[in-house]
């Protein structure tokens, strides 16, 4: 195992994988990153394009499938259901290992249903019977909508990755929204101890909008700061979230809390140092969800430490600052979830739309 994976987990944050590809699963790649320390793996629409675009080794699936089926749609659920079923079985012995806390492997609903309640229920509903595995995440956009949605899959007993989420306010709100599909799982008489959540609050996106806009206010002294500050502010929530009575009378049932996972740690800004957004917040009961290159990067040369407390009141303090230059906040976290949902369901449809192309090409 690789000492700083080891250090990371010993400080109890789980390292992940953001990137999962049929070749790292038949190649062994996968497995040597579970060897090394990687403990549960996210996918999303633009991962997945990457990997179908980029490789042969569909060629003979799509073919066979574009022989029976039209709807490319349907193709890439069978597509994503091969990669996440053999995923999953890699990640079976984490799972098994850590109790169920960790070895899970996320597969999102299609992005243009994120403000559909009843279609991301449904959906959310058919990739767990369709992966049929106990450590699969199905990933569910944190709209208004989407809140609906994972109170509902929550208390249907099924283990949701709750996605794209910005702000403190709306991730407080998804915390609750998990609460109350726990309690009412509890209350209808299932047993939460097998249901388990992740809070997938984004990191680097968030100084990469802000310091557009600092520039724009002239001020430059404050770029690079918020991305970090806000996710500790998240832990803080997070904190006193799952420290409340009504948290622990659930927890006495069995219930689990719903970890924060660090999404979006890859450093943008290349003068900016590439393990940045994972040495700024390492701490308990977390996840870090990291790109290969950012994995790579982290096993060299991170500083692993217990940072994630430190400097909370300064994050504090660097909101008011940061309002009172004049940066709108609300406005800065609201764009980029509408952004996000825009820039999974453009590859989502190109991946579609290449998918029908190929399939046709190989079937002729």
């Amino acid at each position: 195992m690789n000492e700083r994976l080891r250090r990371m987990q010993e400080l109890g944050q789980a390292p992940w994988v953001d990137e999962l590809s049929r070749e790292d699963i038949k190649n062994g790649g996968l497995q040597r990153m579970i060897d090394e320390g990687i403990v549960g793996i996210t996918s999303n629409p633009a991962i997945f394009q990457k990997a179908i675009g980029g490789s042969d080794l569909y060629d003979d699936q799509l073919q066979e499938l574009a022989r029976s089926e039209d709807d490319p749609k349907e193709m890439f659920w069978s597509v994503a259901q091969a990669d996440i079923r053999d995923a999953c079985d890699l990640f079976m012995p984490v799972y098994e290992r850590t109790g169920g806390e960790d070895g899970f492997v996320s597969l999102e609903v299609q992005p243009d249903i994120a403000h559909d309640i009843q279609a991301t229920i449904d959906e959310a509903a058919r990739l767990h019977e369709m992966v049929d595995r106990p450590n699969l995440f199905v990933k569910i956009p944190a709209t208004l909508q989407g809140l609906v949605a994972i109170e509902e899959m929550i208390s249907r007993g099924k283990s949701i990755n709750v996605t794209l989420i910005f702000s403190l306010e709306r991730y407080r709100e998804v915390a609750r929204a998990y609460i109350r599909g726990v309690q009412r799982l509890v209350e209808n008489g299932g047993d939460p101890s097998g249901v388990r959540s992740v809070a997938s609050f984004f990191v680097s996106r968030i100084d990469v909008e802000a310091n557009r806009r600092l520039e724009e206010l002239g001020a430059e002294d404050l770029k690079d700061k918020l991305a970090i500050a806000n996710a500790k502010l998240a832990y803080r929530v997070y904190k006193q979230v799952f420290g409340g009575a009504r948290w622990r009378s659930l927890e006495e049932k069995g219930a689990n809390k719903q970890r924060l996972l660090w999404a979006s740690t890859s450093t943008k800004d290349p003068d900016l140092p590439d393990t940045i957004y994972v040495e700024g917040l390492v701490g308990p009961e977390t996840v870090n969800t990291m790109p290969k290159k950012t994995i790579a990067a982290v096993k060299d040369h991170a500083e692993i430490q217990p940072t994630l407390e430190e400097g909370v009141e300064e994050a504090v303090e660097l909101l008011g600052r940061l309002r009172e230059a004049g940066l709108d906040y609300e406005d800065v976290t609201d764009t980029l979830e509408q952004q996000g949902i825009e820039k999974f369901a453009e590859p989502f449809n190109e991946m579609l739309e290449e998918i029908e192309n190929k399939g046709r090409q190989l079937v002729s």
